[in-house]
């Protein structure tokens, strides 16, 4: 391992001295690109460095155990437990560290949220989602924008479609795809029994251009006068956009934007991350049949989380994680079930890369 972790601080330090070099700001692209680069290994090297050095010293140690001086022995073999059990804590770290870089990590995503089986239930709930995301999104000072919304007038929605931007938000996000089950007395129940319903969730790194081609003569473009709140404007004029993939059978509609101009772009926004998504899809659906992966199949279909009112619970039932502490996760702090998805998200690379 000491070898590998030479190479990459060699190469750091070579992206360093480029970053030094006036000549590389002429280059935005490149600036970018090394910059970037250097973001992502800097912790790596922090960890590399402190491996070479506590192997150097258990070498060191080692070198005086050879030697006739009984004392020195006894504090060089203390020395040498204390470094392993170091050196041990130091390679589990670096292997989460090394591990092979998804690029559509960095990429902002769209989050699309919509009720399920529990009728408006199912739609309050899923207005419940749309505003933890939001407030998670505050937490990490992201920003969020809604792009098309389908509200049913008691505070839900059928559906909700927004993007989120900021730093690795898809990498951090989308352990999040799935449905999501609710428990609870609905406010519509007299008898207060308790209900179950639920709504999907999907997240999709939010595709660019260079990503995903798409040709006009793919694409079948529709106007029509948007419908609900919004005043005169939203209804005297065709600023409603609806987008059809002719190839896939892909269909976006977006009427929250003032203008047709702002819906279509919204609407292509929308379009290219599902077409991102589907190819995605596809690749870890065969990669999951290759290895049995209970976090992040990309399968929305799956039942991932139950949130229970009753008793104030919130279950992940991919890694078997229960918490108390549903109302601080309906207001956005959700950060300790994602970080314990990453965690075993990583456990199974480190075993798949270990087979």
């Amino acid at each position: 391992m000491i070898d590998k972790l030479k190479e990459i601080i060699t190469h750091f330090e070579s992206l360093e001295k480029q970053m030094a070099d006036p000549v590389l700001t002429n280059n935005q692209n490149r600036y970018v690109e090394v910059t970037k680069e250097h973001r992502y290994l800097s912790p790596i090297i922090e960890k590399a460095r402190e491996f070479i050095k506590t192997q150097e010293n258990i070498d060191d140690d080692l070198e005086i155990l050879n030697s006739e001086d009984v004392e020195l022995i006894e504090i060089a073999q203390a020395e040498i437990e204390e470094l392993q059990g170091d050196l041990t804590k130091l390679e589990k770290e670096l292997k989460v560290l090394l591990l092979p870089h998804d690029p559509t990590d960095d990429k902002n995503t769209i989050i699309e949220v919509r009720a399920g089986t529990g009728g408006d239930e199912a739609a309050l709930f899923a207005a419940d989602l749309y505003r933890m995301y939001s407030r998670f999104a505050e937490r990490n000072g992201w920003e969020y924008e809604v792009l098309e919304s389908s509200a049913i007038g008691i505070g839900g929605y059928k559906e909700i479609i927004f993007s989120v931007t900021g730093n690795s938000v898809y990498g951090i996000m989308k352990f999040e795809s799935g449905v999501h089950r609710v428990q609870r007395v609905p406010k519509t129940e007299t008898s207060g029994r308790v209900h179950t319903s639920a709504a999907t969730v999907a997240v999709l790194p939010e595709a660019e251009e260079a990503d995903i081609e798409m040709a006009d003569n793919d694409l079948k473009i529709d106007t029509y006068r948007a419908s609900g709140a919004g005043g005169q404007h939203v209804n005297k004029t065709e600023s409603a956009i609806r987008i059809t993939h002719i190839p896939t059978g892909l269909v976006v509609t977006c009427q929250d934007e003032t203008s047709q101009h702002k819906n279509k772009a919204a609407a292509l926004k929308v379009l290219r991350s599902r077409l991102l998504a589907a190819e995605q899809e596809k690749l870890a659906k065969e990669r999951a049949a290759a290895r049995k992966n209970m976090v992040s199949t990309g399968d929305r279909s799956a039942k991932i989380r139950t949130y229970n009112f009753p008793q104030g619970r919130i279950t992940d039932h991919r890694i078997n994680f229960t918490a108390f502490n549903l109302e601080g996760v309906m207001d956005g702090d959700i950060g300790t079930i994602i970080e314990n998805l990453k965690l075993a998200d990583q456990q199974e690379q480190i075993a798949l890369v270990g087979d």
